[in-house]
């Protein structure tokens, strides 16, 4: 019995729209393996994760979850699950392998055999361009720190769109650039592993550049028709209190976690109050004119990515320093992060469906023309298969419930939230965490490679096909 099976019952359905998109998600190097094979070349993550002390248990993605090999079970454990969209993501060196010039030929036919079996199966494809695998000679020539690597950007997108544009009908261009950036640049906890406020705060802004050519790029190849978006992991971000000192520690994790993004793609500006708050950072003479108008090229929907809420409260006058490098370049000297209490997870991010209402119903108001997609969301537990087999995950479960009743909610408060893409399909390599870390609704395991759907599979599945949630 699971935690909600404990739960009275009302009987009530919570219906979700018609036309509402019901998705799983992956990445290319979480899951594909096949590192080496048919051309491709290292990514950041291949040379990241064979550094010493930087992946847990010295983990790679050289294997994964073998999905290269095995597109044609894992299309058949979506179609059984009754979804109606698939989004995952190109590795850029499998599609391109240096960065620059000509696609590789047997890198596209792989992508061509996953859409063509997804259609066959009646399910969307929804590709991602780019989910953090930088090939590593774009890295050594300096990486996203370096205007050049957007140009490089935007002449893999017209690759890949000349390539599959008959069979992707939904591109998004960039996942979570916040954490390419101030991960990978800024704390170094993510590849390439560099360390710096100045350098992330480049690698930021020329992300936004790169969407932005991106978008053009796409456009000029892609049919009519054919939707553009972008994914943002938007931080929903409280006050311990509601002091100005703690409302301006919110504003300023606010202007370097999402309006770093928000604002110039949607209104062709940087935030006034980062460019302030990192003066002693940088003078942002990078930013060149004409640069944020590109990155407010129109798209069609925005994804949100979202896990957990953070809470924050200024730091006092002559308080600790943050901990090592920072990710929250110009923030860490004056803000401090404070526990959020109630459930969490096994990455020990606490469990509040609050805070994707709060988000949503923010870009309702912000952003009253965009359609919006949840393209991540799920959570890590503790999952083991038991003598009988079975996977049972309650506490997922729960999880995915509370999380889909608030999109319900934010729904019926006018957001206009079109689909919703459950992360992830399959356990995986979890980037710095390895293999110990599972968020999929299917178990992996990893040395034989056997799936097995848990228990929140098939709730999932129940809940596609009565579009909505029983209560």
């Amino acid at each position: 019995m699971t935690a909600l099976d404990a739960r009275p019952r009302t009987g009530t359905t919570l219906r979700f729209p018609e036309a509402f998109r019901w998705g799983t998600a992956t990445a290319a190097y979480q899951i594909e393996g096949a590192a080496g094979e048919d051309g491709r070349t290292p990514s950041i993550w291949d040379t990241f994760s064979r550094t010493p002390g930087k992946v847990r248990n010295g983990d790679t993605g050289d294997t994964a979850a073998d999905h290269y090999h095995r597109v044609d079970e894992d299309v058949a454990l979506m179609r059984s699950l009754g979804v109606t969209d698939y989004r995952f993501s190109l590795a850029w060196p499998r599609v391109q392998p240096f960065g620059r010039g000509p696609a590789a030929r047997k890198g596209l036919d792989f992508y061509r055999r996953l859409t063509d079996r997804l259609r066959e199966a009646g399910i969307r494809p929804v590709a991602t361009l780019y989910h953090w695998d930088l090939p590593q000679e774009l890295e050594d020539a300096g990486g996203w720190p370096e205007r050049e690597t957007a140009y490089r950007f935007a002449d893999y997108a017209a690759l890949a769109a000349e390539a599959l544009g008959d069979r992707v009908a939904t591109w998004t261009t960039l996942n979570e650039p916040w954490c390419s950036a101030f991960l990978g640049y800024g704390s170094g906890v993510h590849a390439p592993g560099r360390t710096g406020d100045a350098g992330s705060l480049r690698a930021a802004h020329h992300l936004n550049l790169a969407h932005g050519l991106g978008v053009q790029a796409l456009r000029a190849v892609l049919p009519a028709g054919a939707e553009v978006s972008l994914t943002l992991n938007l931080h929903a971000v409280r006050p311990r209190t509601d002091t100005p000192q703690d409302r301006d520690a919110v504003r300023r994790i606010d202007a370097v976690g999402n309006r770093i993004f928000l604002d110039p793609v949607f209104r062709g500006s940087l935030p006034e109050d980062l460019v302030r708050d990192t003066a002693d950072v940088t003078d942002w003479s990078f930013v060149k004119d004409g640069d944020c108008a590109a990155a407010a090229e129109p798209i069609d929907s925005l994804g949100i990515n979202y896990y957990s809420p953070a809470a924050v409260a200024a730091r006092t006058p002559g308080g600790a320093d943050a901990a090592g490098p920072s990710p929250w370049a110009g923030a860490e000297r004056h803000v401090r992060f404070v526990p959020v209490t109630g459930p969490r997870t096994a990455m020990d991010w606490p469990v509040d469906a609050g805070g994707l209402y709060e988000l949503l119903l923010r870009l309702r108001d912000e952003l009253p023309h965009v359609p919006l997609l949840i393209t991540e969301n799920g959570a890590a537990y503790e999952d083991y298969a038991d003598p009988s087999g079975e996977v049972k995950d309650p506490e997922r479960v729960a999880y995915l419930h509370a999380h889909l009743e608030a999109v319900h909610r934010a729904i019926g408060a006018g957001a206009d939230v079109r689909g919703y893409f459950l992360w992830s399909l399959l356990d995986n390599f979890e980037w710095a965490y390895g293999y110990s870390k599972r968020f999929g609704i299917v178990h992996v395991d990893f040395p034989t490679q056997r799936r097995t759907p848990k228990s929140s599979a098939r709730w999932y599945a129940d809940v596609i096909a009565r579009g909505g949630l029983t209560t």
